[in-house]
């Protein structure tokens, strides 16, 4: 069965060019030009990945992140965006992003993202069908892999697909040092070569602790290794 992504771009050249680019590649595609749309359509198609402009009419692609995000942790959302300065990246991200790619892009490169993403999809599916691991429970937090459903003390918490996956990976090498460049490979599908900076893991770290530490700025379950990476303590 093909995947599905939703395009949500107000500007029609690149909606329309995105969609043509993705067929080419077999995906089944809808799209959307405002906010509003997007939340619905997300809603009926249900797509594996949305391509998520943050500006758009209606509702901003910040708001459509944090909407679509809780009611659909398990689609990967990336975010089009022209700002280039931090705090719009940032933003996207604690409202839930997987990831971002910055105006102008190069379409190749987005295409490369997109099957990175669905691949690993596709392989944390598979893990989860052979792993005994479905559910995890440490210090109060318990993490359904299979259904993307977590609480911390009884209680809901809101982690999205990227977190789900990075939480996976930590319980696979728990009391393990994990360095930034793994997780990027085997998480978001880089090459050892084609690397972002790191900045991206971190500030995914920070929100991820904000979810489910009992204080954030002193952490107990994800500690920072010095110049190395990440050790999930449990």
């Amino acid at each position: 069965m093909p995947h599905k992504i939703l395009v949500v771009e107000d500007e029609e050249m690149i909606r329309f060019g995105l969609q043509d680019n993705l067929e080419m590649e077999n995906y089944i595609v809808e799209t959307a030009e405002d906010g509003e749309e997007a939340i619905a359509k997300a809603d009926s198609f249900a797509p594996d990945l949305i391509l998520l402009d943050l500006m758009i009419p209606k509702k901003s692609g910040i708001e459509v992140c944090r909407i679509v995000r809780k009611k659909h942790p398990q689609i990967f959302i990336i975010m089009l965006t022209a700002k280039t300065d931090e705090t719009s990246k940032v933003a996207g991200l604690e409202m839930g992003a997987d990831d971002y790619v910055t105006k102008p892009f190069s379409i190749i490169e987005l295409l490369a993202r997109i099957k990175a993403f669905l691949r690993r999809k596709g392989e944390q599916q598979v893990v989860a069908q052979e792993s005994n691991d479905d559910v995890v429970s440490f210090q109060g937090i318990q993490l359904d892999f299979k259904k993307y459903e977590a609480t911390k003390n009884g209680e809901p918490l809101d982690l999205n697909a990227r977190e789900f996956q990075v939480l996976r990976y930590f319980w696979k090498h728990k009391g393990e040092v994990v360095k930034r460049e793994d997780l990027l490979k085997e998480i978001w599908g880089y090459s050892y070569d084609a690397m972002p900076s790191t900045r991206t893991i971190d500030n995914h770290i920070v929100n991820l602790r904000k979810k489910i530490e009992e204080d954030p700025a002193n952490p107990k379950i994800i500690l920072s290794i010095r110049s190395a990476g990440y050790k999930f303590d449990i």
